[in-house]
């Protein structure tokens, strides 16, 4: 028997404006020195360049870009007998919108009101199943497919 108490479960708080958890989630992948205002800016404006091209709900566009991306299985480096072996694994769902959402976002090379416009361009890309996001999900499913032999070892 621990000692120690249970751990309290943490609930992912929601952004002001939206009242959405995924959005707050975005913003603290993006978040920069500490500068949250400045993140918030940055989602915000990026969410409503989807609203005025795209003409529906940008939570919609959000959540539909972030389901196309997130994968269902990943694979993990395991030691065995003196060998790495790559295990395919299946993923939880905060797990899987963890890396869904860094996968999004991945390497944004500009910044200021640049960066906005390229968040904007990647979202919309994933909702029509493109980018790199989506090339980065078919890439770890075809490494799990590939491995499946290995499943044994989890």
């Amino acid at each position: 028997m621990s000692r120690r108490g249970t751990a309290e479960e943490k609930t992912a708080k929601s952004d002001p404006i939206y009242r959405n958890r995924l959005v707050n989630m975005l913003v603290n992948r993006i978040l920069k020195h500490g500068k949250k205002s400045l993140a918030y800016q940055i989602i915000y404006r990026a969410l409503k360049k989807i609203q005025q091209k795209t003409e529906t709900n940008p939570l919609s566009v959000l959540r539909q870009a972030i389901r196309g991306v997130t994968p269902d299985i990943a694979v993990k480096a395991r030691r065995v007998g003196g060998s790495t072996h790559q295990v395919p694994i299946e993923i939880g769902s905060t797990q899987g919108k963890a890396l869904a959402i860094r996968w999004l976002l991945g390497i944004l090379k500009t910044s200021g009101s640049k960066y906005g416009f390229q968040i904007k361009f990647r979202i919309s890309g994933c909702c029509q199943r493109s980018g790199d996001a989506i090339r980065k999900k078919e890439e770890t499913h075809r490494m799990a497919e590939a491995n499946r032999a290995f499943a044994h070892f989890r």
